[in-house]
């Protein structure tokens, strides 16, 4: 296929330089907001008399027949071609002649793999964005269930504070609240066209670029073409974004992974979405969650190639800004493969209450409870918080709980100690008086539950 750049050079590239400069294989996905742009395009030439009303007409015809033809399979886009605005160009001017040719009139294909790059994100932030909210709702729903099923709270992976799986569930959901918030802030930003700025400065032509900008749903044209054909901070900022999606999908499947462990027994995952080992049959492992958790580093590194690409390069474009596509593409594709098996895996676990119950009980997380009954006595914090860590190691040492021992020990320490105190250091009643805003109380957890429930409508 002939190149749209040959003319100074015969166009003639060694065979590997030519498949190494070559990017359909990437871009090709782009095929649709390739020829949304050439259709806008055209009908502002048309509007500005740059070009006829009849040329105008057999473009947007022939364009909107490639694509037909795609959908239906009647046109295999050539893997050959060099990139796919080569090949819808190509396939157009074979189809309707010379108005072909006057397509790519007062536009370049700097600012229309930026303009292409730009409407096909849009798109797939919309998708993940949907895939988020999914996410939402099944923590949503699960936490519902489990708002009052008392677990420990851990901090260093160590027991700390009574909580609620409900509550525990919740904090995800304020994660992915944020993520949200991020995506749409980064749509906004990288919704300016960049159409017009040609190569890199502007053109000769009388173009509309607000008028073009508008037919493709655009809010505004970018003020400085050789910052519109250059700037591939949305795609940073996007990556970045979903970058840090992962980090909270990672930080779920780790617990998923701890919590359906034998050493936990929290969860139990649903086999729809777990694995067995080939050669011990006992075994039941949390696969799609290890493989989301693999996968975090996946996205962190097409971050991190975006920025490293793009860190030492002048203005305006230059050929390394090929890379963008890969990176940026691979990045949605993976974190939405993570959100489509992570939300049901959330929403076919089984919760083991039990279990929860047990390791809060176990775990001295009513310490604190203990050291504020002696605070509502006149002791002094710090006087009461040492006490305290004494009472749990008699109790370790004696492989008992705080709650098992007796009145005597209490007394024993402090004269402050009445019957009361078991009351104030129940597991139960430690949770329910953590009335506090954003605690783990179950109607805390309910109005967390309402607050997202309403963002996401």
């Amino acid at each position: 296929m002939p190149k749209l750049w040959s003319g100074m050079t015969s166009g003639a590239m060694d065979e590997a330089a030519e498949d190494f400069n070559r990017s359909i294989r990437v871009d090709s996905r782009m095929v649709r907001e390739d020829i949304a742009g050439s259709i806008a395009h055209a009908k502002m030439l048309a509007a500005q008399a740059v070009l006829s009303p009849e040329d105008a007409e057999a473009i947007v015809a022939g364009l909107e027949g490639i694509l037909s033809d795609i959908d239906a399979g009647a046109l295999q886009i050539d893997p050959e071609a060099e990139d796919i605005h080569t090949f819808v160009e190509q396939t157009l001017t074979a189809r309707v002649g010379e108005p072909g040719k006057r397509l790519h009139t007062a536009r370049s294909r700097n600012d229309q793999v930026a303009l292409d790059t730009r409407m096909y994100l849009r798109g797939r932030v919309e998708t993940t964005v949907g895939l988020l909210k999914e996410l939402m709702r099944a923590l949503c729903d699960r936490a519902e269930e489990a708002k009052s099923m008392v677990m420990p709270g851990y901090t260093h992976l160590q027991r700390a504070q009574p909580v609620t799986m409900g509550h525990h569930l919740m904090a995800y959901a304020m994660m992915a609240s944020r993520d949200l918030g991020r995506l749409t802030d980064a749509a906004k930003r990288m919704n300016v066209s960049p159409i017009g700025c040609c190569a890199l400065a502007g053109t000769t032509y009388p173009t509309d670029r607000q008028y073009e900008a508008g037919l493709l749903g655009f809010d505004a044209v970018a003020e400085n073409s050789l910052d519109g054909v250059s700037d591939r901070d949305f795609c940073v900022e996007l990556a970045a974004a979903l970058s840090l999606i992962m980090t909270h999908l990672s930080r779920l499947s780790e617990e998923l992974i701890l919590w359906s462990s034998w050493e936990f027994k929290f969860v139990r995952l649903s086999d729809a979405y777990s694995t067995g080992s080939s050669i011990m049959p006992q075994k039941k492992n949390p696969d799609m969650a290890e493989l989301t958790r693999g996968k975090t580093g996946r996205v962190y590194g097409d971050l991190m190639a975006l920025l490293t690409m793009l860190k030492g390069l002048p203005l305006a474009y230059n050929k390394d800004m090929q890379e963008d596509k890969e990176l940026i593409f691979d990045a949605f594709d993976t974190v939405d493969a993570c959100l489509t098996v992570t939300t049901p895996m959330v929403g076919t676990m089984t919760f083991l209450p039990d279990n929860m119950r047990r390791a809060a009980a176990a775990g001295f997380i009513n310490a604190t409870d203990l050291a504020d009954f002696l605070v509502g006595k006149g002791m002094p914090f710090r006087t009461a918080y040492k006490l305290t860590g004494e009472l749990v190691a008699e109790c370790t040492a004696k492989g008992t709980t705080l709650e098992d021992l007796p009145l005597e020990a209490y007394r024993a320490k402090s004269e402050l100690f009445d019957a009361d105190l078991y009351d104030a250091i129940n597991i139960d009643n430690c949770l329910l008086r953590r009335t506090s805003y954003g605690g783990p109380t179950p109607e805390s957890v309910e109005r967390q539950i309402k607050i997202i429930r309403e963002l996401i409508k």
